[in-house]
């Protein structure tokens, strides 16, 4: 099977059984999905969507967090990992956007970065969930994921190398949808240590070594 079929047969397969995929964070509006992204680093979406409701009732745009003193926003994202981390960079974030992008969240990567907590794979998470540019996030699902059903080469071992070869082969049609394709599979099917392969539609054209 060469590359271009090992493609097609799994973006086939996600049209298939995955036509509408998209976040499980919960948000409605561009800054709220910026909060929750940047929360969501290392720790799991259903935590962040127990966090955020509490967040936006109090500080719901970036000028009223941008106002926020350390002490008012931290107990409320207390429960997220590294909240002493997550909090700076929230009331910076939204400093940032009031200063530099007139109170909006930029739409592209080489702006989003410059953002407090915001790195490369949240950037493409925000533009490609948002506005649906083909851009790849590449968290550990996706790269778990990518090199088990044997998408990527060996040779990339780095998030950025992965998100390289994937947009490479995949059509700039698909780029968004397919973010949450694989991120899906390797969070509900596609486990790091015990996958499902029994449940798994894309067992036959698995490359994991371990099984």
């Amino acid at each position: 099977m060469t590359k271009k079929e090992r493609y097609q047969l799994i973006i086939d397969y996600f049209l298939e059984t995955s036509p509408v995929a998209e976040t499980e964070l919960l948000y409605d509006n561009p800054f709220q999905l910026l909060v929750a992204v940047i929360l969501s680093a290392q720790c799991t979406d259903k935590r962040v969507n127990l966090t955020t409701p509490g967040i936006f009732r109090v500080f719901p745009d970036p000028v009223s967090m941008a106002k926020a003193e350390f002490e008012d926003l931290f107990p409320l994202i207390r429960s997220i990992s590294y909240p002493n981390n997550k909090t700076k960079h929230l009331i910076g974030m939204a400093n940032m956007l009031l200063e530099q992008f007139n109170g909006e969240v930029p739409m592209t990567v080489n702006e989003l970065v410059k953002l407090p907590g915001v790195g490369r794979k949240t950037a493409n998470v925000i533009t490609s969930v948002i506005d649906e540019q083909p851009n790849m996030a590449v968290d550990t699902h996706v790269y778990r994921v990518s090199h088990r059903l044997g998408l990527v080469s060996k040779k990339a071992t780095t998030p950025l190398a992965v998100e390289k070869e994937l947009i490479k082969f995949i059509p700039e049609a698909y780029v968004h949808r397919a973010h949450h394709w694989l991120i899906l599979h390797g969070r509900y099917t596609c486990l790091a240590r015990n996958p499902k392969c029994s449940e798994c539609g894309l067992f036959h054209v698995c490359k994991n070594s371990n099984r």
